[in-house]
């Protein structure tokens, strides 16, 4: 009787064991934390590197590569950062809003050295954690003080952390209409009518060149009517802007709209970024800016920023930062940096022609235009869904979705295969 009393005991030990541990975990700190959503660039980052094919074709990839499909590092930048270990430079604090000499150098590359603001020292800027940090400075700062109603409008579609980021800092994120998807253009008209219906005082997110997911940009006399809607409506415009020279080739072009902006009355607000147009991916390069009414209201914005960054990360990185500013200061060097952002531009601009020409050639039945006329390095295909999955599984192209590509995966070796794969799914 006692063996089996002991025996009995034994058996029920590890069903208390199993217990104990479930209602342990069920009492975890963390057990109602629901898992997340996928992120779909991880995805076809994964679905990529578990494809055996040696002509496989990675289109998702958001970073600028050479024609060898390799990631790209400006010789420019290569100089700047040997003068940098030549100073023999400490590594103290840089202060709350960053390197001086960066942000002054910033600032004139996107409003011009002719900016009446810039000129009149009403302009505010900070060096920011890369565009995304720059957005989320400006959220910050005008979900504190702007003293209209906390929404924004968006592009549908926009880059998919626009929402993240201003849902975080407590606005309501909605949307107008920008992308056609039956011309795969701009919905000019459904954007210019959504900006006359906002509410007075809306903040309206604009994205300066090449636009991102879609390449769609308007054209120069769009951005003039693009203004006046806004102005009609005394809405604020927060530009972003992650591509300056990057798109066309020319800085001072792709900061067009920004500064008809400011020629029609506007005072805006600004995110840069430098990751894209010097590389500078790792480094987090950006900067945040408003264009104020006075110095004097500049001197109280920036008093305001800084008690916002302070708790947030107190200071940004300087290395980055100092590449930046000697490249943006540098006569010679900074010579060099606009030729070879032109040439990266020039890459992108052959390579969809490129494309373009090859559907051609295979007898596409399709009009692919809009490959030509969309600018930057993402390109919306015009491909659904079913396509992009069958692109992927029976010809090892990998792309999002919704037919978005960067043009800067495809190369000269790989452009004809691409096509090909195209044409066989879309005919």
């Amino acid at each position: 009787m006692l063996a089996r009393s002991v025996l009995q005991r034994a058996s029920a030990a590890p069903a208390r064991q199993f217990a104990l541990r479930q209602s342990l975990r069920a009492a975890s700190t963390w057990s109602n934390v629901p898992q997340g959503p996928p992120d779909a660039i991880l995805g076809i980052t994964e679905a990529f590197k578990k494809d055996s094919n040696a002509e496989k074709i990675n289109l998702g990839v958001g970073a600028y590569r050479d024609d060898k499909g390799k990631p790209y590092v400006l010789p420019s930048v290569r100089t700047a950062e040997q003068k940098i270990v030549e100073q023999n430079l400490d590594h103290e604090y840089a202060g709350i809003t960053g390197v001086p000499s960066f942000t002054a150098a910033a600032a004139e590359l996107a409003y011009g050295k002719d900016s009446t603001p810039l000129k009149e020292g009403r302009i505010f800027i900070t060096q920011s954690i890369s565009g995304t940090g720059a957005l989320r400075i400006g959220g910050a700062f005008l979900a504190r003080f702007y003293p209209n109603a906390k929404s924004i409008y968006i592009p549908t579609p926009s880059w998919a952390n626009h929402k993240a980021v201003f849902s975080d800092c407590g606005f309501e994120v909605k949307q107008y209409r920008y992308y056609n998807k039956d011309t795969i253009g701009l919905d000019f008209d459904g954007m210019v009518e959504d900006i006359k219906s906002m509410p007075k005082g809306s903040i309206v997110l604009l994205h300066a060149c090449a636009h991102n997911p879609t390449g769609v940009d308007p054209t120069e006399e769009q951005w003039r009517s693009i203004s006046e809607a806004v102005k009609a409506g005394g809405h604020y415009p927060f530009f972003d802007m992650a591509y300056q020279g990057f798109a066309s080739g020319d800085t001072n072009q792709d900061a067009f709209a920004l500064r008809q902006f400011i020629k029609d009355g506007h005072q805006p607000c600004l995110a840069q970024s430098f990751a894209k147009n010097m590389g500078l991916y790792g480094e987090r390069v950006g900067a945040f800016s408003i264009v104020c009414e006075s110095a004097e209201e500049k001197a109280r914005v920036d008093s305001q920023v800084k008690i916002l960054i302070r708790p947030l990360y107190s200071n940004p990185p300087v290395n980055g930062a100092r590449i930046a500013s000697n490249i943006l200061t540098d006569p010679a060097l900074n010579k060099q940096w606009l030729g070879e952002v032109k040439g990266m531009a020039e890459r992108i601009i052959k390579m969809r022609a490129l494309l373009k020409e090859n559907l051609a050639k295979l007898g596409s039945k399709h009009n692919w235009d809009h490959i030509t006329s969309q600018i930057g390095m993402f390109a919306y295909t015009g491909l659904n869904a079913e396509q992009t999955k069958k692109l992927a599984e029976e010809h090892s192209v990998y792309m999002t979705k919704d037919g978005r590509i960067s043009v800067a995966g495809i190369t000269s070796a790989n452009v004809g295969r691409l096509a090909e794969a195209i044409y066989k799914v879309t005919g």
